[in-house]
């Protein structure tokens, strides 16, 4: 579909529109479709201990450790005592699982959309599969980036949806997180400000009523209640809120200690058109609105500069780096060297499907770093150590989860990642497996991945999810 035919009468795009209203009126009315589950109905394995492994805290691995679990907490973390019972940990390497400060789950199923295309013009092309998402495409998508994500050590992922207003697409997706186990910060997409182009503006097909969407994000949060899902609230940039949106949605996430992230100058569009329209930056139109606070996660901050990376940390804001995202869309090189310095948080996100077409945390571990050493020109930026901590954590407190960046401990969350260099001859031999990790490592070497506790990954593979049938239906999407 060409992009200048958004907004035309008539043709395929006026079709398409036509159908998304009529869809989100029925779902909006009580008529969504049932969404068939992947789930298989396997017993739940939870494990009392870790056992004789290698454990990553403070900064390197100690081995033969016992990591004792309960109630989906990390215990005790003591020497290996022989006759302890539990997951064989023996040869491999346990870390805290990742954290994926940055996804869009439904752009799964649109891989390589808009490739070689800029910002703008990409965001048009994956609009148009946005626009026409249904619950089933949007359970498909969710379950398949939420399980690539396990399968690379993710254990938390930070999903930002693009607003949209049928209940029965959102319902698909959190289907889908509890389906395959993962433990997730589901931001609802918001949006008050209408622009087809995009420029100023979200797409008007899927944007509603600001007070419609606070309804719904509270009804979302008692339907996740208890679960290892909670709700955010997601802003597409600037500028798809208005000042008094942007007014509201902070009062409403404050009232409520709920997480807002919001795409912030991943190129330097924001800062020109808000200057355009508002006659200030990005980050000034934000600070006029009180729009910058400690649950306000930052992503990409591309263009970002001294003033702005002094304003968010002032106010305790973190930013999440998605450097394989920002790479394929020729956006830039994230300033986190600048950031760190400053005090200002950092987490490493992944990006949507759509603009890195993969959700391997490892890839974007190893790429993140290697980006900013030649940026600087120098081999000792972001060591295995510093980028490990960035995954593991390097957001957490704005995110409302404990801080895992430091290591596997005890009073953590019981969400960790097995590690086993010997499933992939590519690492080995193993001379430092910090290093190993960060510059060869690949979800071939991810063994046993736990979530609260739960193995939710086995010998490489989901145990929740029948991965042969996920297959088999995002195969035929295509068709």
């Amino acid at each position: 579909m060409e992009l200048h035919a958004i907004g035309r009468k008539g043709g395929r795009v006026t079709s398409v529109l036509r159908a998304v209203q009529t869809l989100a009126r029925r779902r909006r009315v009580g008529q969504p479709r049932a969404v068939t589950t992947l789930r298989r109905t396997t017993p739940t394995d939870v494990p009392d201990a870790v056992v004789d492994t290698s454990v990553w805290s403070g900064g390197t691995f100690t081995d033969h450790q016992d990591v004792l679990l309960a109630d989906g907490v990390v215990v005790q973390v003591r020497d290996h005592v022989p006759g302890t019972t539990g997951l064989d940990g023996r040869g491999g390497h346990l870390l805290p699982g990742f954290v994926n400060t940055h996804t869009h789950l439904q752009q799964a199923t649109c891989r390589g959309v808009g490739e070689g295309r800029q910002l703008l013009e990409w965001l048009l092309a994956v609009g148009q599969h946005m626009a026409a998402v249904t619950p089933e495409s949007a359970y498909l998508a969710a379950v398949a980036g939420a399980l690539e994500g396990l399968r690379s050590g993710t254990t938390t992922l930070v999903e930002h949806m693009w607003p949209h207003p049928s209940p029965a697409v959102h319902e698909a997706v959190v289907r889908a997180l509890d389906d395959v186990g993962v433990r997730a910060v589901l931001g609802r997409g918001v949006a008050d400000r209408t622009d087809p182009t995009r420029k100023w503006g979200f797409d008007p097909r899927l944007v509603q009523p600001l007070e419609e969407v606070l309804e719904h994000v509270d009804a979302l949060r008692a339907a996740t209640a208890g679960s290892r899902t909670v709700v955010a609230l997601a802003v597409p940039n600037p500028r798809c809120l208005t000042p008094e949106g942007m007014v509201r949605v902070r009062a409403f996430a404050r009232e409520r200690d709920l997480t807002v992230m919001i795409h912030l100058l991943e190129t330097t569009t924001d800062d020109v058109a808000c200057r355009e329209h508002a006659g200030v930056g990005a980050v000034e139109l934000l600070a006029a609105s009180d729009f910058l606070w400690d649950r306000l996660l930052a992503v990409h901050c591309v263009e970002l500069g001294p003033d702005g990376i002094a304003a968010l940390a002032r106010h305790g804001a973190a930013v999440s780096y998605n450097p394989v995202s920002n790479m394929r869309l020729g956006s830039g090189v994230a300033p986190v060297l600048d950031m760190a310095a400053a005090g200002l948080a950092v987490g490493l996100g992944v990006d949507g499907a759509g603009s890195n077409d993969r959700q391997d945390m490892l890839e974007t571990l190893r790429t993140g770093a290697y980006l900013q050493r030649a940026a600087h020109r120098r081999a000792d930026v972001l060591d295995a150590a510093t980028a490990l901590a960035m995954a593991c954590g390097g957001a957490s407190s704005v995110l409302g989860l404990p801080d895992t960046s430091a290591g596997v401990r005890a009073g953590g969350p019981a969400d960790l990642t097995l590690v086993r260099f010997e499933r992939d001859f590519a690492t080995l031999p193993v001379t430092d497996p910090a290093a190993s990790l960060l510059t060869t490592g690949s979800p071939r070497v991810v063994d046993t991945v736990l979530v609260a506790g739960e193995v939710v990954v086995a010998d490489g593979r989901s145990t929740r999810v029948d991965e042969d049938a996920l297959t088999r239906a995002l195969a035929a999407l295509a068709r």
